[in-house]
């Protein structure tokens, strides 16, 4: 039996078996030389949805930039203080792999903005996966890319989800193609995940 033991842990070392939380089984997370752009408002991002997925998808080796419609320090509803990268106006799609457009009431108060809606299109646009949780698909919607596709959001912005023609399913997380959405704060891990294993298969 010593034996068997003593063999199987070079094997599990060298086929990288891990079963640690947030990562796909067999150690198959690698996202090393992804880069993704989160982005946040200058206020009242929710906190959990910023720093869950960032956690999630640094462990996996992704490189992560912040956008923002202004520079200097964004602040979370709970005080999470974040240094922008760069401009939501200025950022090229093709510089990264994936956008994750992070919630919050900030993030309702300016999904109309149009550096947002320009950016979430433009990704959409270049086939990079395209992301977004809470109040932040009605970013998306609004930008014309959830016509005909599955989605989810916080209950507050359902109705800009739905009169953006997307197909609502009120759950959690929602897969479409290159498209993930979540419901809110309470889904900041799950989402994080499917953001990690989609961009894992891409």
């Amino acid at each position: 039996m010593k034996k068997i033991i003593l063999f199987l842990i070079p094997v599990l070392l060298l086929t990288g078996c891990s079963f640690k939380s947030g990562q796909v089984r067999g150690g198959n997370m690698k996202l090393e030389n992804k880069k993704i752009l989160m982005v946040v408002t200058p206020k009242d991002f929710r906190d959990e949805e910023y720093l869950e997925p960032r956690k999630i998808l640094e462990d996996a080796g992704a490189q992560i930039k912040v956008a923002s419609i202004q520079g200097g320090t964004a602040v979370g509803v709970n005080g999470t203080r974040v240094n922008i990268d760069v401009l939501t106006g200025e950022a090229d799609p093709k510089d990264y792999e994936a956008v994750l457009f992070v919630g919050g009431p900030g993030m309702a108060e300016i999904s109309n903005d149009d550096t947002l809606k320009s950016l979430a299109w433009n990704f959409y646009n270049e086939q990079k996966l395209t992301t977004a949780i809470c109040a932040a698909p009605a970013v998306l919607a609004k930008a014309g890319i959830l016509k005909g596709k599955k989605a989810t959001s916080w209950s507050g912005v359902e109705k800009d989800v739905r009169q953006g023609g997307a197909i609502f399913t009120g759950a959690p997380v929602t897969v479409d193609g290159r498209i993930v959405t979540a419901d809110g704060p309470a889904s900041a891990r799950a989402f994080g995940e499917k953001v990690a294993e989609v961009l894992n298969k891409l």
